[in-house]
């Protein structure tokens, strides 16, 4: 009788164990996914000032777009949970929509050279941060269905494993489309 009770003890504590490794794998899964972000967005604020100096003289009226891009930059560097950092990408990705639209009325800046290659520049690194932002999303969905589906959810409490945010966009202003207006 005492095998019986040995056995089933260490079978539990083998579970927990395992459960234990899955969660931790999953949450360092979840940090690492979020540091794939922060890097594409560390690229695109690296891009930014030397796109933003080729702009600026075509489109000199555009000076405040400029001084957002540059004060985001400075949140961004000082910005430290993933909500606070996506609202910020939220609005750069904004100012950004409106340099590109700016740009198509200014020929001779599109067939700049290193407007060129800065604007392509930016778009994959926007496709990087794309891919990035979901692959966040679905380890973090991941990671949170472990800490709520049975048995996980009890050995997530007792280890004080605590859900994480999604990157989302808060919002209203980021979902629309940008409106340019040249009569100032």
């Amino acid at each position: 009788m005492g095998w019986i009770i040995l056995a089933i003890v260490l079978v539990l504590v083998l579970l927990v164990i395992s459960m234990y490794n899955k969660l931790v794998t999953s949450r360092i899964k979840v940090d690492n996914a979020w540091s794939q972000i922060d890097v594409q967005l560390q690229r695109r604020f690296d891009l930014i000032p030397n796109f933003v100096e080729t702009v600026k003289g075509y489109a000199a009226h555009e000076s405040e777009t400029f001084e957002k891009i540059t004060k985001l930059r400075t949140s961004w560097v000082n910005a430290e949970t993933v909500s606070e950092k996506a609202e910020i990408d939220n609005q750069l990705s904004g100012a950004l929509k409106t340099i590109m639209a700016v740009s198509e009325n200014y020929p001779e800046l599109k067939s700049n050279q290193n407007f060129s290659e800065l604007s392509e520049e930016l778009r994959n690194t926007e496709n990087k941060i794309s891919f990035s932002r979901q692959f966040y999303n679905d380890t973090v969905t991941m990671y949170n269905e472990k800490l709520q589906i049975f048995p996980s959810n009890i050995i997530a409490n007792m280890f004080n494993f605590k859900s994480r945010d999604l990157f989302k966009t808060d919002s209203d202003e980021a979902r629309k489309n940008v409106k340019v207006d040249f009569g100032k």
